[in-house]
């Protein structure tokens, strides 16, 4: 297959391409500096030579948007949200000029679209979504992205929850912070957490591809949600650390103010489940957050 990625440098993006070149498929990057012979230059924003790439291609996957790990102030919050739809609406306008068009097109999207939520599963049938400003962001994104549909062209929007892996993401900051003797509960721990090992991530793409059946919005996260106060405690035992520390709402206040960051990105329940995945026929190879972890470790 050949398959681009637009915006494929970060961590979803190179382990995206390091598993399907594994397997033997022509991956191109489009990104806003290129270094290597398969990486094509885009601004996420206008039409230039990179459109040529998506002819013939198979599968294109847009994973442009700016990260949410900063502070929401108008600026950002600014940036957040066009860097997400001027990157969505460029690309439609490169695929409407194409001759022969990606066959596929995966975009990005979040399991923060969902509301905050301890009790009640979210799955793409039942999920309930909300109003506020992330959840807003994210209904925006899809909205864009659905707004035109074509005959032969399958479209979806990938719900994707926390990701876990060892070269990026979250979980190398939260082995650090458990080794620091700082992984107790945030906030009150029972806000639940939806996550999903890196290789499962890349399986879920690779299968959603492969299953013509599957389109619209799916969510790509583990099967078994757990509880922010229950994760801490399966790292600190994973990691063999006796003592974690709490971290209260005001000291997680005062912390997001010096790191740069948003509370919500550690109190918001994310609470979702992937119906379709699982009805589709897809094993998870980390079901478990345990399993996960086992393998995060090198063991």
């Amino acid at each position: 297959m050949k398959i681009i990625i637009a915006a494929g440098t970060g961590f979803l993006g190179q382990n995206l391409e390091k598993y399907f070149t594994e397997k033997g498929e022509q991956v191109y990057i489009l990104t806003r500096n290129p270094q290597r012979k398969n990486e094509i230059y885009w601004d996420a924003k206008t039409i230039g030579e990179w459109k040529n790439s998506l002819e013939q291609a198979d599968v294109l996957i847009n994973l442009t948007g700016k990260s949410v790990d900063c502070r929401y102030h108008e600026k950002n919050k600014a940036e957040i949200y066009t860097s997400r739809i001027d990157s969505t609406k460029i690309l439609q306008k490169a695929v409407d000029n194409c001759i022969a068009p990606p066959k596929i097109w995966l975009n990005a999207s979040s399991a923060t679209i969902y509301v905050h939520s301890e009790k009640h599963l979210n799955t793409e049938e039942n999920g309930i979504i909300g109003d506020d400003f992330s959840m807003n962001i994210c209904k925006r994104w899809e909205k864009e992205f659905f707004k035109i549909q074509h005959d032969g062209i399958r479209k979806v929007a990938l719900r994707t929850s926390i990701v876990l892996g060892n070269s990026g993401g979250a979980f190398p900051k939260l082995k650090m912070i458990t080794k620091l003797g700082l992984g107790g509960k945030q906030g009150r721990g029972n806000q639940m957490v939806s996550w999903i090992h890196i290789d499962d991530f890349c399986k879920a793409v690779d299968w959603i591809i492969q299953n013509k059946n599957i389109k619209d919005t799916i969510n790509i996260t583990a099967p078994f949600p757990l509880s922010n106060e229950i994760m801490m405690k399966k790292l600190r035992k994973g990691f063999r650390i006796p003592l974690g520390l709490d971290a209260p709402v005001w000291q997680l206040e005062i912390a997001s103010i010096i790191l740069k960051t948003e509370t919500e990105l550690l109190l918001k329940s994310r609470n979702v489940y992937p119906e379709k995945l699982l009805k589709s026929g897809f094993h998870f190879s980390y079901p478990t957050f345990e399993e996960a972890l086992f393998k995060l470790n090198g063991f």
